[in-house]
Parts: C-alpha cells; sequence; structure tokens
C-alpha cells in the first residue's frame, strides 16, 4: 500500500481529522506567540460557537449558508469545473429572491410566498451561471476568468439596484423595504416553541432543512441518476465522456446550472431567514468559503456538512475570541481558517506517507500472527 493508494476510510475520514488537528496545533503555537493561552482560547472558541446561550443556533445559522454554497462548488467540480462564481450567483438568487417578494408579498399567502420567492432565488442562481457554463462550452472560455467576472458584474448590479429603484422610499441606505411577514422563513426558536420546547432567540431557520435536503438531492443526483453519471465521467475523462455519446456542451452547461441554483438558495437563508430584505454585502464572502467546504468535505455531501458545520463553529467561534480577548482579533480568527483551508487543499495528502506505512506494518504483524 502506497501513500496513493490508501483505503477510503484513510482517505476520506482520517486524513481530514489529521489535517485539522494539524492545522489547530499551528494555529496555537500562533496564539501563544502573540501571549495568549491556547487551550484556553480554544475552549473559549467551542463555548462560543456550541455551549453559550443561543451560541449552535447561530452556528447553524452559518452553516446552512456553507452548505448551499459548498454543495454549489462541488457539482462542478464533478463535471471537471472550478466554479468560484458562488459569491456571484448568490447575489443574484438574492436579487431573484427580493424581486419574488417585493412583487408578490402583499398577495400571496405564506405557504405560497416562501416557496416563490427560493424557486426564483434558485432559477436566479441558476441563468447567472448558466452563461459562463455555455461560454466554456460552446466557446472555450475558462470557467474560472468568466466566473471571477460575474462576481464583479453581479456585485456592481446589485449596487446599481438598492441605490437606485429598489431603494425603500426616504430611506438613505442601500436596501429594500423589509419583507412582509409571509415572506420570512419561519425562525427555528419559534418553531420549537411550538412543540412546548425553550430556545434561545437566534437567526436560525428552516433553511437549514432546505440545505439538508438539498444535499440529500446532490447525493441522488451525482451518484444515482444517468445525468450524474454523465457528469462525473466528464469529470474523470471528457474526452472518454464524448467518445461514449455524451453531449458535453449540454452536460456542462446543466451542471453549471445547478451549480448556480445551489448558490442562488443561499438568498433563502441570509435574505428570507435574515435579515428579512435586500441589503449590500449580504453573502460575507460564503461563496468563496465554499470552496474551502468543498474540498475540506471532499465534494461528498455528507462531508460538505460537515465541513460547513465546522467553518460556522469557527466563523461563531471567532467572534466570541474577538470579544474575550484583546490581543485575538478577527483577522486571528481568518488565519486560522486559512490554515485549515491550506492543510485540507494544498497539504491534504501530508500525512498519506505516514498513514499508509502505519497500514503497512499492522496488516504484516496480522500476516504474521
Amino acid at each position: 500500500m502506497n501513500a496513493q493508494n490508501l483505503p477510503r476510510w484513510a482517505d476520506i475520514g482520517l486524513l481530514p481529522v489529521l489535517n485539522i488537528l494539524a492545522a489547530l496545533v499551528v494555529s496555537g503555537l500562533i496564539i501563544a506567540l502573540i501571549g495568549e493561552d491556547p487551550f484556553r482560547a480554544m475552549g473559549v472558541m467551542i463555548k462560543g460557537a456550541f455551549v453559550y446561550k443561543g451560541a449552535l443556533g447561530y452556528t447553524l445559522y452559518y452553516t446552512t449558508n456553507f452548505i448551499f454554497t459548498g454543495l454549489a462548488v462541488a457539482v462542478a467540480f464533478h463535471c471537471a469545473m472550478f466554479n468560484i462564481g458562488g459569491e456571484g450567483q448568490a447575489y443574484m438568487g438574492g436579487l431573484g429572491a427580493g424581486c419574488a417578494v417585493l412583487l408578490a408579498d402583499a398577495i400571496l399567502p405564506g405557504f405560497l410566498m416562501i416557496p416563490f420567492a427560493v424557486v426564483f432565488a434558485s432559477l436566479f442562481g441558476a441563468v447567472w451561471a448558466l452563461i459562463p457554463g455555455w461560454l466554456q462550452a460552446v466557446r472555450g472560455s475558462h470557467i474560472v476568468i468568466t466566473t471571477i467576472m460575474f462576481n464583479f458584474i453581479a456585485s456592481t448590479l446589485i449596487v446599481a439596484l438598492l441605490a437606485g429603484p429598489m431603494m425603500r422610499d426616504g430611506q438613505g441606505a442601500p436596501e429594500t423595504r423589509p419583507f412582509a411577514e409571509s415572506a420570512q422563513m419561519p425562525y427555528m426558536h419559534d418553531l420549537m416553541a411550538w412543540f412546548g420546547i425553550e430556545a434561545a432567540r437566534t437567526p436560525l431557520n428552516i433553511s437549514l432543512f432546505l440545505a439538508l435536503a438539498a444535499a440529500v438531492l446532490v447525493w441522488f443526483i451525482i451518484w444515482r441518476t444517468r445525468f450524474g453519471y454523465a457528469v462525473r465521467a466528464m469529470g474523470f475523462s471528457p474526452g472518454a465522456a464524448e467518445y461514449a455519446g455524451m453531449n458535453s456542451t449540454r452536460i456542462i452547461v446543466l451542471a453549471m446550472a445547478l451549480s448556480g441554483a445551489l448558490a442562488g438558495l443561499m438568498a433563502s437563508n441570509a435574505v428570507l431567514g435574515e435579515p428579512h430584505k435586500l441589503v449590500l454585502n449580504f453573502t460575507g464572502g460564503y461563496g468563496f468559503t465554499g470552496i474551502a467546504v468543498a474540498l475540506m468535505g471532499r465534494n461528498h455531501p455528507i462531508g460538505i456538512v460537515l465541513a460547513a458545520l465546522l467553518f460556522g463553529a469557527l466563523t461563531q467561534g471567532g467572534t466570541e475570541l474577538d470579544f474575550e480577548f484583546q490581543t485575538i482579533t478577527r483577522e486571528t480568527v481568518l488565519v486560522v481558517q486559512g490554515l485549515i483551508i491550506l492543510f485540507s487543499g494544498a497539504l491534504y495528502y501530508l500525512f498519506a506517507p505516514w498513514v499508509a506505512r502505519v497500514l503497512n506494518l499492522t496488516a504484516k504483524k496480522e500476516a504474521a500472527t
């Protein structure tokens, strides 16, 4: 057994754990160098993410965004495309949701308004990703360049609309009017109160269930459908897929559309869930962090959900660190996230030779026995 031929459980399960531990050790050294106790800092981060009142709700709120964007990146990866346009596609998803609500929240009841807005969010995201997909499939344009450009176009378009025709009357800030209550995603603490369970008030809403359903749907599409098989075939060998009679243009365009739709669905949490209006910078960099989530999750829905939870905990726990310590700032938390991305991405197989050696020694001992 060599480092490139590890068992699946070691490749998918053990290596990510070792990489995270290595990133945390290096992060601890950095915190120690700036004069703070790394163990105390880690304790504060864990409590801030899971223990303090309402902490888990905030962690899962951030996790929901990361699930959507991580799934979006993963679908494109399976088709050998590096979609780094999740930020722009999420922006357009927010625009779609905002337009749907502003046009119909005074007409449609809640049980129709929210699905209507979610569908519009996914459609706007899908169309925004479909264009770079078509440009690559038909015109040969590089998907990385076009998706980067479309990020800037989307952000500029949002600024122009929120500072112009979509701005609330009599309002100086670039944002729309608040959505009607029928267009607001139900909060999780309200849902739990219906069952007699008291929970702290947090922005966590039922979009979490939508994100988990999207993860199941992606698993089913990619591994249990003919289209998913075609996507993975294109990812492994475009030439072989075309030789087998697969329509590469159709597969690329549809894969990018699905990727964009997933990114657009982030608006169900970041717009319809909170703050119930369309504002600037609601994407918060989640589209870019989704790349790291997909890499750490090995482009599998289960791994993506777990990686999203980790980044959600880092986001919420990092906020608590910033409050608790004067020397540990928000930028320090970004360093921790960057180290996790480094070890989980570029250095993913750093510990593979040692793992392979241990497994070989264990196999030899068992054979001798």
